[in-house]
């Protein structure tokens, strides 16, 4: 035994030596007085090397002010506990948690034992979960990018606001998350024009994708002159064949507005019924001849599509269910009667303020932001 190791060691050395954390024993200088065989591995260094060397030569210089400061922390409350690493003959520094208590032996003299866990896996661990987070966050960088470019692209595809000879057309789009489901179409054509919202079950990525899939379709069908019973029965069978496996259903309503604007064709699918508005009077309301879209190949009737005269003044109102599909703070939904209510004391307005009146109500009775995109098209005729 070491003239530096107390005589006390020799009880306790046995149990030391099973330990399976690092053990130290230092003196008040503060020199190594014992190292167990764990320690003596995980440092790299030999009992005969370690024992007598004072703990502060084994760091270097510009890590033995915090040492100290541990040291002085551990003498002044009688413990301490503290993250560091045990410098390795091999160059490499080991991390480990330290554990220190000191103690007075029978004779008076103060110690320290201290002792190092392994945490080096712990750490490796925590590398490789701080890198695959930084890789994470590197991917949803590159996917809110490509989010933000889906959303600008779907909203350059949004119905615009527009005047026809014989009609003025007002539209809104809003998506619940970054992009949505629902799309419109204000189409002017040669002999008439033509409006169409259209609601995607669902919200997001998946959504949007199947919604901007339709759209490309629907203004294929509308450029090539298609009828309106025809082309909802196209796009039935388009949806169920070509995206049969998408679990997703969808909605629609059009209308067709004859040049002279004196007649309206009107079609709708499983969605919220239209409503025809005249300033001071009640609604009329447009329902759908047919029901959802994208699950049944009989969904599209044979006559889905009526024919109504029209008047000047007289509005046509084309919506998704994100108007409808409103609750307050009472749990109560605004529903299809009290979006009535709001456009038809909003009727006497500017087309303009008859759409902003709209938004502004819907959102005051809302609780919260939108849960469901929302689709708008609002046409006077003139």
């Amino acid at each position: 035994m070491s003239d530096l190791q107390p005589e006390w060691l020799a009880q306790v050395r046995d149990v030391l030596e099973t330990l399976n954390q690092g053990v130290i024993i230092a003196d008040e200088c503060p020199r190594l007085v014992y190292a167990n065989t764990l320690f003596q591995e995980m440092v790299g260094k030999t009992s005969d090397e370690l024992v007598g060397q004072h703990v502060e030569a084994f760091f270097p210089p510009e890590d033995v002010p915090f040492l100290l400061s541990r040291i002085g922390f551990r003498q002044l409350h009688g413990q301490d506990r503290f993250e560091f690493y045990l410098p390795q003959a091999s160059g490499g520094r080991l991390p480990v948690v330290i554990a220190a208590r000191q103690l007075e032996d029978p004779e008076g003299r103060v110690y320290a034992i201290v002792t190092f866990t392994d945490i080096a896996e712990q750490k490796n661990a925590e590398l490789e979960l701080r890198q695959a987070n930084l890789l994470l966050e590197a991917r949803e960088r590159e996917i809110e990018e490509d989010l933000k470019l889906a959303a600008r692209v779907q909203h350059s595809l949004a119905p615009k606001s527009l005047a026809w000879p014989t009609a003025s057309v007002e539209t809104y789009y809003q998506a619940a998350r970054t992009i949505g489901g629902d799309y419109g179409l204000v189409t002017p054509g040669d002999d008439f024009l033509t409006l169409l919202v259209c609601d995607v079950s669902g919200h997001g990525i998946g959504s949007a994708l199947v919604a901007n899939r339709i759209y490309t379709e629907t203004v294929s069908l509308i450029e090539s002159g298609s009828r309106l019973t025809p082309m909802l029965q196209h796009l039935n069978q388009f949806v169920m064949h070509s995206l049969g496996n998408s679990f997703m259903y969808f909605t629609l309503a059009a209308a067709r507005l004859s040049r002279d604007g004196r007649s309206l064709e009107f079609t709708a699918a499983g969605h919220p019924p239209a409503m025809i508005l005249r300033p001071g009077q009640s609604p009329r309301f447009l329902e759908s001849g047919s029901s959802i879209l994208g699950c049944f190949s009989d969904a599209v009737a044979q006559d889905s599509a009526v024919n109504i005269p029209v008047e000047a003044g007289e509005r046509i109102m084309l919506y998704t269910d994100g108007f409808t599909e409103n609750f307050n703070a009472r749990g109560e939904m605004l529903g299809v009667a009290g979006l009535a209510e709001i456009a038809r004391e909003a009727s006497n307005m500017p087309l303009p303020a008859m759409k902003q009146q709209i938004l502004d109500r819907v959102a005051a009775w809302r609780k919260g932001p939108a849960a469901d995109d929302m689709s708008l098209i609002l046409m006077e005729v003139l």
